[in-house]
This record gives structure tokens, C-alpha cells and sequence, in this order.
């Protein structure tokens, strides 16, 4: 019998820990960093949740041990080391500078930062090559997409082995050939959420307007042809004719919307502050978030059962 497949991982916020599920629900053992001892019982109540929620046997979230010290895990049996602490480019970077000596050559080590490079956070340690970034979407364990980013020094064959490690958990391996920021989905999110806050501050649409226009027109589409194929299968001829009309007039600033940047500095940030565009009382808070992770969850099973 081979032995159980065995991943590391540092930092177990919200995304620490869907990330440990995926890999305890694929059958890994997982071995986690977590300095603050008292999140402990939290993080495992939200393994075992997620877990749960991807139809795994929640047993399964005994394949998880925790460590308040990055140099007691267990790395010379890892396949891959998977770096989740809060975003903070210095923080990464000592993490990475640690793991640059932890780490046995060879064992990939990426960095699941949503906004920094994997070039700026590992591009001064000795072991750069083998670092690249890895790349999850909240709620991780129900968001199927992934995607590995290749650093300036990152050697391909990294990302090839990282790619195939995704790919047997169930996840959908996006590639990204070069490192950028925003990397290529938020890239593409950023540009559309750019045009969504400029149309309220133009006073075009309300919030509600906005979300319902991308939710039941095109984002609709969405789920069963991405936007290069949905143009495809209409026709380019009319994307093209379509972007000369109004593209002119999109938003092109290269600053923030004014509206969200007033937003912010009110405290007014969503349901963690109680207001953002809409009064969130803690009650809605529930009922919304619990509305939405259903909704995923629908969405993946049907995803399963057309792709």
C-alpha cells in the first residue's frame, strides 16, 4: 500500500482551511501551521464543514494536524507546501525566506496571494525556482477554478507538477504564463468591476441593478460557456461591431471608483461593518451568505453533470 499523499500548509484563515479540505477530502494527509493555537477548534469545525459541503466524508478531517511552529511540520514528506497567511507582502516574504531552509529541494512551495507576485514574495530567496503561485477564489473548496501562475524564475516543470496535483483533487487548472498583477481572473473581474461601480457613480443603475444585470443577462451565460466561446457560438462579427460602439465611452480611469473610495473611508465596507451599498443587519448577513454558499453548491453539482 503507497503511502498517504501528504501536503503542508501555512496559515489556516478562511481560505487556510477550505484549501485543507480540498486536500483531506482527495484523501491527503495535511499538515498545518497555525500560530495562533486559540483558532484551533474554529479551523477544524471549518475543515470538517467543508468537507461536508464537497460530499467527503467528514472523518476525513482527522487527516489533519495542526502546528503553532512553521519549523515542526513535517516537510521532507510533502509533495507541495501551500503558503495561505494574511496578505501582507513583507509577512510572505519571511514566510518564503524560512521555507527557502525548511523545505528539501525539489518540493514545490507556492503562495496563494490574490495580489502579489510570487516573483516579489519568493524572488530573493535561494530556491526561487521552485516557487510559483497557486491561486484559490473564495470559498476555495466550492469555487472549482485554480490558477497556477509561473514567477519570472519559477521553473515550468513547478507549475506542471503543481497543475497535476490540482487537477487528481477535482479543480480546474487555469495556467497563467506570466506573472502579472491580478494574474488573469482578476484581471478580467477588475476590468468589469470597474465598469459596475462607474455606472453607479454616473447614476445609471443602482447596486441591485447592477448585480441583477451581471447575475441574469450575461453572467447567466456564464455558467455554461465563458465569454470567448459565448462570442464565438454569436458570432465575432458582432462583438466586433458591438466593442466600436461602446467601447468609447467605458471607463478607462486609472484610479479607484470615487464612490467605493467614499465608501471606505465612511467604514462602510459590507456585512463586517453593518453597511456598505445596503444596510446589513446580522440577520441578513446570515441568510445571505447561507443563500449564496446554496447556490454554489447547486452550481457545482450541475457543473459536474454538464461539463
Amino acid at each position: 500500500m503507497s503511502p498517504q499523499r501528504h501536503a503542508v500548509i501555512l496559515g489556516m484563515g478562511l481560505m487556510g482551511c477550505d484549501i485543507a479540505a480540498i486536500f483531506c477530502a482527495g484523501g491527503w494527509r495535511v499538515s498545518a501551521v497555525e500560530t495562533a493555537t486559540a483558532r484551533w477548534p474554529d479551523a477544524q469545525a471549518r475543515v470538517r464543514a467543508s468537507i461536508l459541503q464537497l460530499d467527503g466524508d467528514p472523518a476525513r478531517a482527522a487527516a489533519l494536524t495542526l502546528f503553532d511552529d512553521m519549523a515542526a511540520a513535517d516537510y521532507a514528506s510533502a509533495e507541495i507546501v501551500v503558503e495561505a497567511v494574511p496578505e501582507r507582502l513583507t509577512l510572505k516574504q519571511a514566510v518564503f525566506a524560512r521555507l527557502d531552509t525548511l523545505v528539501p529541494a525539489g518540493i514545490p512551495v507556492v503562495s496563494n496571494a490574490s495580489g502579489y507576485r510570487i516573483t516579489d514574495i519568493a524572488g530573493g530567496i535561494a530556491t526561487r525556482a521552485r516557487c510559483a503561485n497557486l491561486h484559490f477564489f473564495l470559498p476555495a473548496h466550492l469555487v472549482p477554478g485554480v490558477e497556477v501562475v509561473q514567477g519570472e524564475h519559477t521553473d515550468p516543470a513547478v507549475c506542471d507538477a503543481v497543475a497535476a496535483i490540482m487537477d487528481g483533487l477535482g479543480r480546474k487548472v487555469i495556467r497563467v504564463a506570466r506573472d502579472v498583477p491580478g494574474f488573469l481572473a482578476n484581471r478580467i473581474q477588475h476590468a468589469l468591476m470597474r465598469e459596475a461601480f462607474a455606472v453607479i457613480d454616473q447614476g445609471l443603475a443602482t447596486a441591485e441593478d447592477v448585480d441583477n444585470a451581471v447575475r441574469f443577462c450575461f453572467g447567466f451565460r456564464y455558467l455554461a460557456a465563458g465569454p470567448i466561446l459565448q462570442k464565438e457560438l454569436a458570432g465575432l462579427e458582432t462583438q466586433l461591431e458591438a466593442g466600436r460602439t461602446i467601447y468609447p465611452s467605458l471607463c478607462n480611469s486609472p484610479d479607484p471608483s470615487p464612490g467605493l473610495a467614499r465608501l471606505v473611508a465612511e467604514n462602510r465596507l459590507g456585512p463586517k461593518t453593518g453597511q456598505g451599498f445596503r444596510d446589513w443587519p446580522p440577520e441578513a448577513t446570515a441568510r445571505e451568505r447561507e443563500r449564496y454558499e446554496r447556490a454554489l453548491l447547486a452550481t457545482v453539482r450541475m457543473m459536474r453533470e454538464l461539463d
